[in-house]
């Protein structure tokens, strides 16, 4: 703990007098960090400059008195800080303690004070003032690490979701990168059409999650290269409740986006999706971004099921979707952004033929791979 002799004590009183006593009695116990003044109009500028942790104060001083001082001091001293004002004062009178300690004094020494009273009681205050202190630093040490565990926690969580997505993923795109990019996408679609920061985080995070429910659709299904028989097609779109019944419940706010992406993100705008038929604004909003982004990226990455098209043709696409597929505002934020060439292709579509013969597949379901 810090010596008590290393505190530093503003000294305010009128009387030169007095403050030379005071100096002398302190230097003679070992206190060396003493600031002194006779002018109490100069307490607030010493007081900002030497930040002490004790002040001796006069109450009855001319200009300016005791009382006034201590009100010009509330505001610069935090409610959770212990600074220690001991009051001297020759009046003992109720009343005058009274509106010293509701003005913030916490001690008094009536004049005239024998030395030894004087360094017992800058002792005490001085004690309690350094034993604070401590455990302030002890408390921020101790938040510190409170906060460093959460960001531990929330990064651990962050991480665990995100192998949870690449793991489903994987069984269609080996790389799991397209998990990564539809919420790099995502994130950026709904802060350009004004979605709370807050909630562009979410979607940022929640988004890769959102083909989570693949983990319990069969591989003949998922994979086949094939059209899909309307049996097969049913189970496909079955991912959808798969997914939010895995990722809702827990009432975390990201696993909470994650399963309305989820279920929702097959929805279209004009009703005809699955698996509620939700229609127009009806569909969360995170579903109505992530549709637009993982439709355009499965339509420009190779799949088992399909080469990879252009942007050009992955843009027509998207173009002919606009008010029955998909949101058009969605859709026309989502163009900006492939205008300014925000949107990076992977190293497939680079190296995919400038031109790849066109298969119309309008309304495309990237999840089921084929024409609906």
């Amino acid at each position: 703990m810090q010596d008590i002799e290393s505190g530093r004590i503003l000294i305010v009183d009128d009387e030169p007098a007095n403050v030379r006593l005071i100096e002398r009695v302190l230097r003679g116990d070992g206190f060396h960090h003493l600031v002194s003044t006779t002018d109490p109009t100069e307490v607030l500028t010493l007081f900002a400059r030497e930040k002490p942790d004790l002040i001796l104060l006069d109450l009855w001083m001319p200009e300016k008195d005791g009382f006034q001082v201590l009100e010009d001091l509330t505001p610069w001293i935090p409610q959770d800080t212990y600074l220690p004002i001991l009051v001297l004062t020759g009046d003992t009178s109720t009343d005058v303690k009274s509106r010293a300690l509701a003005g913030g004094a916490k001690d008094f020494l009536t004049k005239p004070f024998s030395p030894g009273e004087v360094l017992l009681r800058i002792r005490n205050l001085l004690e309690t003032r350094m034993l604070h202190l401590r455990l302030e630093v002890h408390n921020h040490l101790l938040e510190e690490m409170v906060r460093e565990r959460t960001r531990d926690l929330h990064q651990a969580r962050f991480e665990i979701l995100e192998r949870l997505a690449r793991a489903a993923e994987y069984r269609d795109d080996q790389t799991g990168d397209h998990t990564r990019r539809v919420g790099r996408m995502a994130g950026e679609l709904a802060e350009r059409i004004g979605a709370p920061a807050e909630h562009v985080e979410l979607i940022r995070r929640a988004a890769p999650l959102h083909d989570v429910g693949k983990i319990g659709i069969p591989d003949g299904v998922l994979l086949k290269p094939g059209r899909l028989t309307s049996r097969e097609l049913d189970l496909m779109r079955q991912h959808c409740l798969i997914g939010a019944n895995l990722l809702s419940g827990s009432g975390v706010p990201l696993l909470d986006v994650a399963a309305t992406i989820a279920l929702t993100h097959h929805e279209r705008w004009d009703g005809s999706g699955y698996p509620e038929g939700l229609k127009g604004e009806d569909i969360p909003l995170a579903g109505r971004v992530v549709a637009v982004v993982d439709v355009f990226d499965a339509l420009v990455h190779e799949r088992p099921y399909k080469a990879a098209f252009t942007v050009q043709e992955a843009t027509a696409e998207l173009e002919g979707g606009r008010g029955s597929h998909f949101d058009p505002t969605v859709v026309d934020a989502f163009l900006e952004m492939i205008a300014e060439d925000f949107i990076v292709v992977a190293d497939q579509q680079r190296d995919a033929p400038d031109a790849l013969e066109f298969v119309a597949l309008r309304r495309m379901d990237p999840d089921e791979g084929r024409a609906a």
